[in-house]
């Protein structure tokens, strides 16, 4: 089961590495276009901008089962392990949480923008796709972050070490 969770992480890796690379051509392109030929890409604003919010949830969902992200721990260096264990508990279940209400809105999002027939400016590129790109990488979210709630219930997880505890890169 591990592995299996190991390879979807990678996979949502690469998604995100992906989006990421095709943005920063996307940008750099239309830069060269507007300031070299006078001939900016039509609607690269709108689908950076979409795509830019495709790349945080999918980035986000990575996160969710590394734990990797940045963490004030005040409160969590004054606790023993066990304690810092059940308040990463608490503190993931508040974030499956929101993002379950995260997903179930940017769903609602989709939603309208399919019904509403909403498009791009230029070039009235349909944005529900990007925008269920995005929902896409919330549901991912949820995904990895209930994993890693599961393997921290379990103790399959460890608590995130305090200051004290991590290793000195050298």
């Amino acid at each position: 089961m591990a592995r299996f969770f190991e390879l979807f992480c990678l996979t949502v890796e690469r998604i995100a590495g992906v989006l990421i690379a095709a943005v920063t051509i996307l940008v750099v392109a239309s830069a060269v276009g507007r300031y070299g030929f006078t001939k900016p890409i039509p609607d690269a604003f709108d689908i950076s901008r979409l795509m830019i919010g495709a790349c945080i949830m999918w980035g986000f969902a990575a996160v969710g089962y590394r734990g990797g992200h940045i963490a004030v721990d005040l409160v969590a260096e004054t606790l023993s392990l066990r304690a810092r264990r059940w308040l990463d508990v608490l503190a993931w279940s508040f974030l499956l949480f929101f993002v379950i209400l995260l997903a179930w809105k940017m769903y609602d999002r989709v939603a309208s923008a399919l019904r509403s027939h909403e498009t791009t400016f230029d070039l009235r590129i349909p944005v529900w796709p990007f925008l269920g790109l995005i929902w896409l990488g919330v549901v991912a979210s949820i995904v990895t972050v209930s994993v890693r709630l599961v393997l921290l219930i379990t103790g399959r997880a460890q608590a995130m070490p305090t200051e004290m505890e991590r290793p000195i890169d050298g």
